[in-house]
């Protein structure tokens, strides 16, 4: 396979695909400008990134969410162009508490869908 900055994504065993290079969206809520991960994410598409690595307890899902239904808007980028990957928190591992979490992220993205959604840290918390 030959891979360039227009076919960066490798095909997954389903039919879909994941680009190769992603963004981490991880950011310290007390420490970070409210609105930084919002502007570096419109950068970011701007420039060609089309997988994006974000988690609930990062505190920044409305705007990525925000930026990205902005670019969307724009028509600078569809929805099915971008990869997303959302993290379960500790404190959620309970079956009954998994959706309800999930269904929170996608409403504070303002997502119908996630991409992947995976566990945080392989441990739960009280």
């Amino acid at each position: 396979m030959s891979l360039t900055a227009q076919n960066h994504r490798i095909p997954l065993n389903d039919g879909n695909s994941i680009p190769i290079i992603g963004l981490g969206t991880f950011s310290t809520p007390k420490i970070t400008a409210h609105d930084a991960c919002y502007h570096a994410m419109k950068v970011a598409i701007d420039v060609g990134y089309r997988h994006f690595d974000g988690a609930w307890v990062y505190g920044n899902e409305d705007e990525i969410g925000e930026a990205i239904q902005e670019k969307i808007a724009d028509d600078a980028v569809r929805r099915d162009e971008i990869y997303y990957c959302g993290k379960l928190w500790s404190t959620y591992h309970p079956p009954v508490m998994v959706r309800p979490f999930l269904e929170r992220s996608l409403k504070l993205l303002k997502f119908d869908y996630m991409d992947l959604f995976i566990i945080e840290l392989p441990l739960a918390f009280k």
